[in-house]
């Protein structure tokens, strides 16, 4: 069953100035939410997914890794003690038993289901119920980052036009980038989970497209010549979220938001992208 993203989990270690950021670069984003997990999290609702900012605002709510069950909570915790960044990659679902029966045919590691319910405030004030399924998968060659599975209970009340419009123009994630060393490795787990064929490309990289969206797993040299000065291109760190690319309407317009809000960015043939310092830990590209 094929699969497109569904949403990233942008990690932060300051939600409040994350959201005055990512408002600056021209989104609309929701009210904050709070997880029962010790997380809070603005949105910005993109056609079909959307970016997820994300930090910790209860700790004391964050529940423990337990064995087989996965720890949403606890995993962001961790991971904001070394760095910001896109800390998972989350796909649709319609069906999560059927993904966890995928999943393990396929030899994946499942851990245990998990839903839960949150509110979400509605663009007229009002505050709605909306409930998860979520489906986590690993790859032990990918210890610095999540994957899972998310059907949602009330998509009629999750996704709201007046949050899906945007000054910058975004419609939608385009690429996800995953800088690894091996990148063949890393896109055999993700041909896997997206349930699409990888496709190896001139540099090294593997691309596997999705129902919405691609990831592309990249030598630490190609991300760097696509993006000079994002990383060392030497790097030996292991594999990590390193950006996205957000599909725009109009390229000359989110351009000028960009530069009217005082956003620093990089302008080049194939568009315009923020450097990591700049975008929380992570490059954020945009083309049309």
């Amino acid at each position: 069953m094929s699969r497109g993203i569904d949403h990233l989990v942008l990690c932060v270690q300051d939600l409040k100035k994350a959201a005055d950021v990512y408002q600056r670069m021209g989104f609309t984003m929701t009210p904050q939410a709070q997880h029962p997990f010790g997380t809070g999290n603005i949105l910005a609702q993109l056609d079909g997914c959307f970016l997820e900012v994300l930090s910790v605002t209860e700790p004391e709510n964050i529940p423990k890794h337990d064995g087989e069950h996965f720890s949403f909570g606890a995993f962001n915790r961790d991971y904001l003690k070394s760095r910001e960044g896109i800390s998972m990659l989350v796909l649709d679902s319609t069906d999560e038993t059927q993904d966890r029966a995928e999943y393990q045919s396929k030899g994946l590691h499942v851990f245990e289901p998990f839903e839960f319910k949150r509110l979400a405030k509605q663009p007229d004030g009002r505050s709605e119920t909306v409930g998860f399924s979520l489906t986590f998968v690993d790859d032990p060659a990918l210890p610095d980052m999540a994957f899972f599975t998310c059907k949602q209970w009330r998509p009629d009340l999750f996704w709201k036009p007046d949050y899906q419009r945007h000054a910058n123009g975004g419609l939608s994630i385009a690429e996800t980038y995953v800088v690894t060393n091996t990148p063949e490795d890393a896109g055999k787990f993700l041909s896997a989970y997206a349930d699409a064929s990888p496709q190896t490309e001139a540099d090294g990289t593997i691309r596997v497209t999705t129902s919405r969206g691609d990831l592309v797993a990249m030598p630490p040299a190609a991300f760097a010549k696509m993006f000079p000065g994002a990383i060392a291109d030497d790097e030996n760190r292991t594999a990590y979220f390193a950006g996205f690319k957000l599909q725009v309407s109009d390229l000359d317009a989110t351009r000028a938001c960009w530069a009217g809000n005082n956003i620093n960015f990089v302008d080049n043939s194939d568009g315009i992208w923020i450097k990591p310092e700049y975008g929380f830990g992570c490059v954020i590209a945009a083309v049309t």
